[in-house]
């Protein structure tokens, strides 16, 4: 094989290992993590919006109580925001 073709399979071998590991990465960091309920700002949470929203970055609002975003597990309750602290589960805001 020629060098050229060496060097491109090698770039590929790793763009490939380098997504899969992208791809795995919010899965493995679940156990470190927990969702947290009305902390992300519009557009910036990670997953769950409600009706008419599909997913991550589709609230609408800062600090939606239906949207969540991972946070390091322990601290949800923690964080204060303008509109109250961050929640476990979804909430009225």
């Amino acid at each position: 094989m020629k060098a050229k073709s060496i060097a491109g399979i090698a770039g590929l071998a790793l763009t490939a290992s380098i997504t899969a590991g992208l791809a795995t990465a919010p899965a493995s960091a679940q156990g470190s993590k927990e969702k947290c309920y009305g902390v992300s700002l519009a557009g910036e949470n990670d997953c769950a919006a409600g009706p008419g929203t599909s997913c991550a970055g589709t609230s609408t609002r800062d600090y939606q109580g239906n949207a969540w975003t991972f946070v390091d597990k322990g601290t949800c309750t923690s964080i204060n925001t303008p509109k109250g602290r961050g929640s476990l589960t979804p909430i009225d805001r």
